[in-house]
């Protein structure tokens, strides 16, 4: 405890973590700021009762941080993002140039490959942005708006998306964290007192007390494994061979290569939902073309396949465990980490330098991480279970909103502790 408070000292009396802290809490309130200013022309009380019949928008707006509930001026949220940086880690695997680009180039690689994500976000705005006002003009959310006008929500929407994704951007330069996730945790965590008093205020029978207890111990246990299964890491051994160097010996100590667990984050669960929601977010868009008569039949074949709880659950639990593979292929390489073991004049004992080192890592982080991938699978389905064996339909989004609430608090207590012991040495 004394720990804690001495850093949490030094976290707020030290100039430059101070002015990163609050220049993320300053993002957060203009982002709140934005995602309480609705576009024109919303019928709030239709907005509410379409919604309410909707899980569709309702996981789609963990996206938007809370903005597409009342059809804000960052409805879109960091969506269109997120979907841009899904093509462009696909693309990695698909074609060389991207993946070195990625991996090999360094510095100057990765800031041109963030720069195709955001050049892609734009497109994926806008067709995101015509298609959902499309859906709702067309339910009657939104009324009387004329093609001018309706051209000017699109514009909005699209600007506020934009806007979103470079104040991320910017909390990630210059705040503490990845800037996408805070905001998605800044919008679900807004939700939290709204959702209490709405669980509250429908509380009537005094015989689901014991079930709504059972919840909380549940929902206790959850973030406890979580934060254990995030923090574990595997030490791989790591010795330094001894260098002669005129009369000095330098080297013969021995360290170790922490491999954690759960290597991709919150980041499968994030990619996951949104694959989920792809489909009918396309089929969405292209509703607004009549001449496209086959789009309602499969929109509605679409609408029944997600709204089975079942089949929900296990497109939900395979993807989250197929994106935590791939993303942890995609930022681990086994093959660069041999290199630079063996140029650093270190190896791991029993086990030679190079390509037997390389196959070593690679099957120690394959186990790693399907131990990682079920564990994470299994906590976001796990309300999906619950809500088919009780009938309480928002626990399918209180699981997701769980797993990435924590890490990214686990993330934020990570950097800034970080922070702190840089100052501290």
């Amino acid at each position: 405890m004394q720990t804690f408070i001495h850093k949490l000292k030094i976290a707020f009396t030290d100039a430059a973590i101070r002015n990163r802290i609050l220049f993320v809490l300053g993002a957060l309130v203009l982002f709140r700021a934005l995602a309480a200013i609705p576009i024109p022309g919303v019928d709030q009380a239709v907005l509410a009762q379409f919604f309410e019949n909707n899980q569709f928008l309702g996981l789609l707006n963990i996206f938007s941080g809370g903005g597409l509930a009342n059809l804000s001026l960052v409805m879109l949220g960091v969506g269109p993002y997120i979907t841009a940086s899904i093509i462009m880690q696909l693309l990695t695997v698909m074609s060389p140039k991207i993946k070195a680009l990625y991996s090999e180039e360094g510095e100057t690689g990765r800031a041109k490959f963030q720069q195709y994500g955001r050049m892609l976000t734009l497109p994926l705005a806008i067709l995101q942005g015509f298609g959902f006002l499309t859906l709702l003009q067309s339910q009657g959310v939104i009324a009387g708006l004329s093609p001018f006008e309706f051209a000017v929500n699109v514009t909005l929407v699209v600007s506020g998306s934009m806007l979103l994704m470079w104040i991320g951007e910017l909390v990630t330069e210059f705040g503490i964290g990845n800037g996408v996730s805070i905001i998605i945790f800044a919008g679900i965590v807004a939700t939290i007192p709204q959702t209490i008093s709405q669980l509250l205020f429908a509380f009537s029978d005094p015989s689901q007390l014991p079930l709504y207890i059972g919840f909380i111990f549940i929902a206790l246990a959850i973030i406890y494994a979580v934060v254990v299964m995030t923090e574990a890491e595997r030490p791989v051994p790591i010795t330094y061979a001894k260098q002669s160097r005129g009369t000095k010996t330098y080297g013969g100590s021995t360290s170790y290569l922490p491999l954690r667990l759960n290597q991709a984050g919150v980041i499968p669960i994030i990619f996951a939902l949104s694959i989920l929601l792809f489909p009918q977010m396309i089929l969405n868009i292209l509703s607004a073309f009549p001449s496209l008569t086959w789009v309602p039949t499969a929109l509605s074949y679409v609408s029944q396949i997600t709204a089975n709880q079942v089949i929900y659950g296990a497109s939900y639990f395979i993807l989250v465990v197929l994106f935590t593979f791939f993303y942890t292929a995609v930022t681990f390489d086994p093959d660069q980490i041999a290199k630079n073991l063996q140029r650093s004049g270190a190896f791991i004992p029993g086990i030679r330098p190079g390509g037997h080192t390389s196959q070593y890592l690679a099957n120690v982080i394959t186990r790693l991480t399907l131990v990682g991938a079920a564990f994470l699978g299994f906590v976001a389905v796990f309300p999906v279970g619950m809500t088919v064996f009780t009938g309480i339909a928002s626990l399918a989004i209180g699981g997701t909103a769980l797993l990435i609430v924590v890490n990214v608090v686990l993330d934020l207590i990570r950097r800034i502790d970080a922070q702190v012991s840089l100052r501290e040495y």
